[in-house]
């Protein structure tokens, strides 16, 4: 009896051993995965959660709100055209949250339906009466600046230079607010495809390209490659578009550059992008061109090449909406000096 009983002891000891060590094998597990967490839109490791929503915001490039605040940590920044030829940036940031951005400008439809694919909450300052319409028939989660217009918490204009070129996000209140108004503030994000460390790229040498968005040359932007970092600085005409406190410089590790019609809409100049049927492109990487295809995959503008993506260097991305007519071969020119 005492044998039985001294076995039946030894069993639910180890039992309970076995039990313990399945439970640290879990916890080491979720160690293990947060240790190899990456960001969705860098491919970056993280240090800690990457749940945070994205925020997506509306930066204007008139050369009056030059150099920009908070550009550098943009995981991924779209430039369009908005009126004129003048472009408009609209900013990703997930991985980087500065504690300013701007100058902030005025809504557009293409710009936040790209925030909407990415699930991105939408930062704009002012809109159109007919394209505040489209947002909230859209139900567009999004955070207008002309309801919040300078009121020290989430928007501050700045003296040093004039409306409307001077309306600054303050970000620590921006996920406070959306939850006020019922927003989302985490989300779960699918990553885009990004190269393995060290893979080669096939292609053209790309060590220096220009897009000609308009005839004058002040307004052409410049991707020069830097073999010491990797990555391609960027330039509006001659000046370098660096951050305005720091002159830190940009830095960007993949150029996309796609092509997309593009239609005049009303006598302010206003367009429509067409940002769903996809087209030709261009991505720069490592010094390196490469002649691909863009398309829209739910909701995200991927770079594909025989039906297959093609992965991004992991790093930030800039993406430069061309139109389609005249297109590629007229806007952008790839030299070596």
């Amino acid at each position: 009896m005492r044998k039985v009983l001294f076995l039946v002891v030894i069993m639910v000891f180890i039992f309970i051993a076995g039990c313990k060590n399945e439970g640290d094998v879990g916890k080491d597990n979720e160690k293990d995965d947060d240790k190899n967490a990456a960001y969705a839109l860098t491919g970056l490791s993280a240090d800690g959660a990457t749940d945070n929503r994205m925020v997506a915001v509306m930066v204007n490039n008139h050369p009056k709100a030059r150099p920009q605040t908070g550009l550098s940590q943009a995981d991924i920044v779209f430039e369009m055209l908005a009126e004129g030829n003048i472009t408009r940036f609209l900013a990703l940031y997930q991985s980087e949250l500065p504690d300013v951005i701007g100058p902030v400008r005025s809504a557009r439809e293409y710009y936040f339906d790209l925030a909407q694919g990415y699930n991105a909450i939408y930062v704009h300052h002012g809109a159109a009466d007919f394209i505040n319409q489209k947002i909230k028939d859209k139900g567009i989660d999004h955070l207008n600046g002309s309801l919040y217009d300078n009121d020290g918490n989430l928007f501050k204009r700045e003296t040093f230079r004039k409306a409307p070129h001077n309306s600054y996000l303050q970000t620590d209140a921006i996920y406070e607010i959306a939850e006020d108004k019922g927003y989302d503030v985490t989300a779960t994000y699918e990553s885009l495809p990004f190269l393995e460390t060290d893979a080669e790229i096939a292609g053209s040498p790309a060590p220096k390209v220009t897009v000609s968005y308009a005839n004058n040359s002040n307004e052409m932007i410049q991707y020069i490659f830097k073999e010491d970092s990797g990555t391609y600085k960027r330039y509006n005409g001659e000046q370098q578009t660096v951050e305005m406190d720091t002159e830190e410089p940009i830095e960007i590790n993949n150029v996309f550059i796609i092509e997309a019609s593009h239609q005049v809409i009303d006598q302010e100049g206003r367009r429509a992008i067409d940002l769903e049927s996809g087209g030709e492109a261009y991505l720069l990487q490592n010094g390196v061109m490469q002649e691909i295809q863009w398309e829209n995959r739910a909701g995200r503008i991927i770079p594909v090449k025989n039906n297959k993506e093609v992965p991004f260097v992991p790093g930030k991305t800039w993406i430069n909406v061309i139109p389609q007519q005249p297109g590629l071969q007229d806007i952008v020119t790839i030299s070596s000096d």
